[in-house]
């Protein structure tokens, strides 16, 4: 599968972020994110592993008892059922891959 980029078809998550779905396969989905100053992504977990790559911005990541503040060029990985958030310290772009794939996330 081969995508063309585009600003289209974000989709709003909550107040001040918004995703797409860039490309996904059959064990992989990744997905791009925008999010805006001063929101979060409150705690939550799901069974799929994520790994990201902050693109610019900056994020404070709370996973399980851990902390990371991440700048642009930074990575992670969330092993899936790990309670996870975000606060969100500037406006960011975030992309994200999970597996297995989110179905909530296919377009």
């Amino acid at each position: 599968m081969f995508i063309k980029h585009n600003d289209e078809g974000y989709i709003p998550m909550l107040p001040g972020i918004r995703r797409k779905t860039l490309v996904h396969g059959e064990k992989t989905l990744m997905s791009k994110f925008h999010l805006q100053q001063g929101h979060t992504l409150p705690r939550h977990s799901h069974p799929h592993e994520q790994t990201g790559y902050l693109l610019q911005g900056r994020l404070r990541f709370i996973a399980g008892d851990d902390s990371f503040e991440a700048e642009p060029g930074d990575s992670w990985c969330i092993a899936g059922g790990i309670e996870h958030g975000v606060e969100v310290l500037e406006d960011a772009v975030v992309l994200e891959v999970f597996t297995p794939v989110r179905e909530e996330y296919l377009p």
